[in-house]
């Protein structure tokens, strides 16, 4: 539940987005009044006299006023644009990061401005206006700084307040992968500064008051002004020290801890030492982790079973991949004579071997772009095109196909044979399943017929063919091909023209007079 000053915030910035910020700078009027007040009550002075010096004051602060203002308009243009409809990612990165640091980019902005302009000279004006020795002069210039150090912390810490509504607007368009950096102001720095000039305002007006006003030197200001500061600066300070250290250690290693996780490192976690907010930040920080380090390996297991395109887009799209018409190329592969090898093997020789060789064949097909779709016990049908598309799908389809080919051969030495089928043309991609369990696959003619030419490879000795489907889509010059007769297919009512990749008939050749254990 928000407090009662953040609902009210909100709802002015709901109707005027940045009413209240320029409407912070009317406090510094009251600020001035006020230190206009804590003179008096040091220093005598006529009516006509105070009322001449609080006109001039607040003539000044107006000036002052006017100055940043405009200033602030200036460094709100990139914010006024995303407004204004100017939404692309550079300009709502520009509009956060003017807005972020708006406080401290004005303060930066008007640097000693206001000093050498307006301050100094009212200072000189009051010294001459009252008749006050030349000394007075740094007597006022110190106890008057901390009345405007305390407007510009004021001022500081209302335009945060005022421009949050629309950061949190702007924030929740940042692109997530977005590097953010703008000027900032540390926490414990705000706090050793805000802390010690408020008690020496406190403590001077209190001095005042205390003696009912009844001082006739502006040494007694000066005086009161220096004891303040003394207690501001030994037991206050000492106070708010050991408040900042203790903030300061939790919210360090609350931003290590995340700097750890960003980094993949999961078994980071934040010591609980307190009860308060920290403690409870700390809690959901250590809360969050858990889940995170669960979701990875959820991740990590999902991504082992399942190829790593369909993951990525399950993760992004949800488990119901609507199914879709497309063109892809289908790499069918088998190891030939795999039955024999498995009845004649023990169950973990045969498992060894299976894992060896995909970890050969499956970085292979993932370089070309392909999708290793389905395990078949000795066989993998992979896709080419989906579901993540490929312009090139029948060129990448043939290279991973001659690839693997080549590989298997110099890493086996005969020992193991594959055949492989690659055809090209529609099918349907989606998923598909019920009770439950889903899988992506791809169906149709062009799947069938990838299969049936892997089986024709038995019959023309080739470690390769390829439909003329295929061969039609890859670019002229990239691959040389022998054709091979037609070769009646199961299921089809006329003959599909198989083509065979030059390069691996010579290996192939040399290859069929050596014996294997798993081969022809």
């Amino acid at each position: 539940m928000r407090d009662p000053v953040d609902r009210a915030v909100r709802a002015i910035a709901r109707r005027y987005p940045f009413g209240l910020l320029w409407a912070q700078f009317l406090v510094t009027h009251v600020v001035i009044l006020g230190g206009m007040g804590i003179l008096r009550l040091y220093q005598d002075m006529t009516t006509a006299q105070f009322w001449l010096l609080v006109a001039i004051s607040q003539g000044l602060v107006a000036i002052d006023n006017l100055i940043s203002g405009k200033l602030t308009y200036k460094l709100l243009r990139p914010v006024r644009a995303w407004e204004a409809g100017r939404r692309d990612e550079r300009s709502t990165i520009a509009a956060w990061r003017a807005l972020v640091a708006l406080p401290l980019d004005l303060l930066r902005r008007l640097r000693s401005l206001p000093l050498l302009f307006l301050y100094f000279p009212f200072i000189a004006f009051t010294t001459w206006l009252l008749h006050l020795p030349w000394y007075s002069f740094l007597v006022l210039s110190m106890v008057g700084s901390a009345v405007l150090a305390y407007g510009l912390i004021f001022r500081y810490f209302a335009m945060e307040i005022a421009v949050r509504p629309v950061l949190e607007r702007i924030a929740e368009k940042l692109p997530s992968d977005s590097t953010l950096d703008a000027p900032a102001l540390p926490l414990r720095l705000r706090l050793l500064v805000a802390g010690p000039v408020i008690n020496v305002i406190t403590g001077v007006v209190v001095a005042g008051l205390a003696t009912h006003g009844h001082h006739e030197r502006l040494s007694d200001l000066g005086i009161a002004w220096l004891i303040a500061v003394g207690v501001s600066f030994t037991i206050s300070l000492e106070l708010v020290v050991l408040t900042v250290r203790a903030l300061g250690s939790s919210l360090r290693d609350l931003q290590r801890a995340t700097e750890r996780v960003q980094a993949g490192d999961y078994n980071a976690r934040v010591p609980v030492v307190s009860t308060d907010e920290t403690g409870r930040l700390a809690e959901s920080f250590n809360a969050m982790v858990d889940g995170l380090e669960e979701r990875e390996r959820l991740r990590e297991a999902f991504g082992a079973y399942v190829d790593p395109s369909v993951a990525e887009r399950v993760l992004r799209e949800g488990s119901d991949l609507t199914g879709e018409d497309v063109e892809v190329s289908v790499l069918f592969l088998d190891i030939r004579e795999f039955t024999r090898f498995a009845e004649e093997s023990a169950p973990h020789e045969v498992v060894s071997l299976l894992n060896g060789f995909w970890d050969l064949v499956v970085p292979v097909l993932l370089d070309h772009g392909g999708q290793a779709n389905k395990f078949i016990g000795d066989g993998v049908l992979a896709v080419f095109g989906a579901p993540e598309r490929l312009s090139d799908h029948a060129a990448s389809a043939v290279a991973a196909a001659i690839e693997i080919a080549e590989l298997v051969t110099e890493h086996y030495e005969g020992r193991i044979t594959v055949g492989v089928g690659v055809n090209s043309g529609r099918v349907v991609a989606g998923t598909v399943g019920g009770g439950g369990r889903v899988e992506f696959t791809v169906i149709g003619d062009t799947v069938n017929t990838a299969a049936r030419v892997e089986a024709a490879t038995r019959t023309t000795g080739d470690d390769v063919l390829i439909t003329e489907s295929t061969r039609e889509l890859l670019p002229e010059g990239q691959f040389e091909f022998e054709e091979r007769p037609p070769v009646p297919l199961k299921g089809k009512r006329t003959k599909v023209r198989l083509w065979a990749p030059r390069m691996l008939s010579a290996a192939r050749e040399s290859r069929a007079a050596k014996p294997s254990a798993i081969a022809d």
